[in-house]
């Protein structure tokens, strides 16, 4: 394969080029309560070219062998008429020549179970939910992701690496009467197919939060103490704070480019903000990304202080910082655009018990549920929450909404857990779907978030 890239290669009439060459294979079984409603394999493959010249930068995608010399011409061209339009030349960092091969190490590797093996594991998990007597629906699919990727420059890096990618999710429903609640149900990563097994426990606990929420009260609005659980957290980390940390979104905003400066004080000191996607086994590992550049964990805020940021080769060049290895896309389709890895804060030195007794009266929010940012102001939905009252868990509450200013929130977070949990499931939409994107982390305790409610 790379002596058939280097071929195309060199075909290039540029300052600089690459080319990705990928094998897609899918598989996603897929349920509406009882009724099988998806059973399908795909297999696709495809090609990205890229082409710096005279400092206009393009990419061309192609997917049969054949239109290969017309691609090439194409992305040159391209590449031409952007550098005559450009008030600044684009430049990229210098990065090392690599030459490797990565293939991770699985925990049953999914492509070995058989498609019955999964249709009959997915549908005993459906099964669960739907033995209790006030769960309307459930909806499950399970979604197994191959990608075998090629990559090779004009300055000499080869890189060849497989991302695996299994997934059970979806959402549980409940009804009383006129009352319906749902919970989402989810867990997968990158470890292989045993992560998909055993996975009872999860359903029957998904299963009990739904029939409660049918008996919990909605939540009363106002200004809130509150602790945050690390779905909770994370998704706050990743979608308020994490997108201005990739400097692609950033770059052509001033008034953002000056806050976002590296050395401002945005958070307290208590907070500490970390992507590394070269945590093995987890959701969003990779070892190098669709640049070929190796990942490498990158510490974004220190001590509520901004140390670092998200780059790809352009934009490392244009903001005179590091490489961090966060150029990536979402499959042969695309060429890469700065993404987060695993995104979270690092955990303190608080128990949850510790967090509680310092909260005293507030409320305990759980799990997203879907949201929105628009520039500094941030609103996010929960699944579910408690009320605390005198340092003690009480009852359950619903229909929670959480919404702030990004910078105000960030200085709020006044205590840190101890405790360290991932996403399982994830996924970003930013441009491009990325399935591999992880958050997480640990509780947070934050003062005055305003919950919107009764």
């Amino acid at each position: 394969m790379f002596d058939k890239l280097k071929k195309i290669l060199s075909k290039l009439d540029a300052d600089y080029g690459d080319i990705r060459y990928e094998i897609k294979n899918e598989v996603v079984i897929s349920f509406n309560g009882k009724e099988l409603t998806q059973i399908s394999t795909n297999s696709t493959d495809g090609y990205v070219v890229r082409a710096l010249k005279d400092g206009g930068f393009a990419s061309s995608v192609f997917t049969k062998e054949d239109d290969a010399e017309k691609a090439v011409g194409k992305v040159v061209e391209n590449s031409r008429l952007i550098a005559k339009n450009l008030e600044k030349p684009v430049k990229l960092t210098e990065t090392e020549v690599v030459n490797d091969t990565f293939i991770p190490e699985l925990k049953e590797d999914p492509r070995e179970v058989s498609i019955p093996e999964k249709l009959e594991l997915v549908r005993k998990y459906v099964g669960i939910p739907l033995s209790h007597e006030k769960i309307q629906t459930i909806s499950l699919s399970y979604q197994e992701v191959v990608r075998e990727k090629y990559f090779t420059s004009t300055q000499g890096t080869q890189l060849r690496e497989d991302l695996i990618t299994t997934s059970l999710s979806g959402e549980i429903v409940s009804r009383d009467g006129n009352l319906i609640q749902n919970i989402r149900v989810g867990t997968g990563g990158s470890s292989g197919f045993s992560i998909i097994r055993d996975q009872e426990k999860l359903l029957e606990k998904r299963t009990k939060i739904v029939l409660d929420l049918l008996k919990a009260k909605p939540v009363k609005g106002g200004a809130y103490n509150c602790i945050l659980n690390p779905n909770m957290g994370g998704v706050f980390t990743h979608e308020a704070f994490g997108h201005f940390s990739e400097a692609d979104l950033i770059e052509d905003l001033p008034a953002m480019r000056e806050k976002m400066k590296i050395g401002e004080k945005l958070g307290s000191e208590v907070l500490n903000i970390v992507d590394n996607p070269t945590l093995p086994n987890q959701l969003g590992f990779y070892k190098y990304d669709d640049e070929g550049i190796k990942a490498r964990p990158t510490q974004l805020m220190k001590d509520g202080v901004l140390t670092g940021r998200l780059h790809s080769r352009r934009t490392a060049f244009e903001f005179g910082e590091p490489l961090s290895g966060h150029c990536i896309a979402e499959d042969y389709s695309y060429a890469p655009i700065i993404r987060m890895g695993t995104i979270f804060i690092q955990p303190g030195e608080h128990s949850f018990d510790d967090l509680v007794n310092m909260l005293g009266d507030g409320l305990y929010i759980l799990d997203a549920k879907g949201g929105a940012t628009s520039g500094e102001s941030f609103t996010f939905g929960a699944q579910y929450g408690y009320q605390v009252k005198g340092g003690k868990v009480k009852e359950m509450i619903r229909d929670i909404n959480i919404s702030g200013n990004l910078y105000q929130t960030l200085k709020n977070i006044t205590a840190v857990g101890d405790d360290f949990v991932l996403s399982k499931v994830g996924g970003c939409g930013k441009g491009q779907v990325n399935i591999r994107s992880c958050f997480g982390g640990p509780h947070v305790l934050v003062k005055n978030l305003v919950i919107g409610g009764v």
